[in-house]
């Protein structure tokens, strides 16, 4: 029994380092519609070593949209063109027949590619770092509910904290302002009786690295909540942004 193929123009961006110049290269490709879109670059790969040339350098671990790592721009989108979804959710079947799909790494200062479609991402993890550790009694184990903690408010730190850190909103963002990441990683403590003894010494310690390390100032278009994979609300952005404002009055 045949199955169906999609035949498909691939143009890929090629980069031997961050100190070579890169360009987009183009490639033919025919691909099962049920294939993901990590399979079909695996399928090119088997392809190019095939013939003794290099294959595609192409970050990816869980492959479940999870982790993060399949940080890619599909389409001029980061993580292609469905929505709410990363790299390594995308099929094939969302292409069609004949199409050229136009393939890069993220783009930003911040985000300084390695090769081909990798870029180094620590300035993320670094951000995070800033933030420390809370503070909490870790003794016993202690018995379920015994911190009160009102819903909504429980609910808002595990959207928070849903963020899987993959850059796309600074990918989406004009100014490649990383925000949202950093206000969610704000947030889903703040929300939190755990996460108040450094709550404000937390928010501006995470904001002062952002800016050394090279992300823009907020955009106020909202790309970045439009093209998190996680559906990450900007109203985290407020809330951090009242937070660092409070640490300022705080700290006169």
């Amino acid at each position: 029994m045949n199955v169906e193929k999609l035949n498909l123009t691939l143009k890929i961006w090629r980069q031997k380092s961050i100190n070579t110049p890169g360009s987009f290269v183009e490639y033919k490709i025919s691909v099962s519609p049920d294939s993901s879109f990590l399979e079909m670059l695996d399928d090119l790969n088997n392809d190019l070593e095939s013939k003794n040339l290099e294959p595609v350098a192409f970050e990816s671990d869980c492959r479940e949209g999870i982790c993060g790592t399949c940080d890619l721009v599909i389409q001029g989108q980061p993580h292609g063109p469905v929505p709410k979804i990363a790299t390594c959710q995308l099929h094939m079947r969302n292409f069609r027949d004949g199409e050229t799909i136009w393939v890069e790494p993220f783009r930003a200062k911040a985000f300084p590619i390695i090769k081909d479609l990798i870029v180094d991402r620590t300035a993320l993890d670094k951000i995070q770092q800033a933030g420390g550790f809370i503070s909490v009694n870790t003794g016993s184990v202690p018995d379920g509910n015994a911190i009160p903690i009102p819903k909504d408010h429980a609910g808002l730190s595990m959207d928070a904290a849903a963020c899987i850190g993959c850059g796309a909103c600074v990918a989406a963002c004009k100014n490649a302002s990383a925000m949202l990441f950093v206000s969610a990683k704000v947030s889903q403590f703040a929300l939190l009786p755990q996460g108040q003894p450094e709550r404000y010494q937390r928010v501006q310690a995470m904001v002062k690295v952002m800016d050394e390390l090279g992300f823009g100032s907020c955009s106020n278009t909202y790309a970045c909540e439009a093209e998190c994979p996680k559906g990450i609300s900007v109203k985290n952005i407020a809330r951090m942004n009242r937070d660092y404002l409070m640490a300022k009055v705080k700290a006169e």
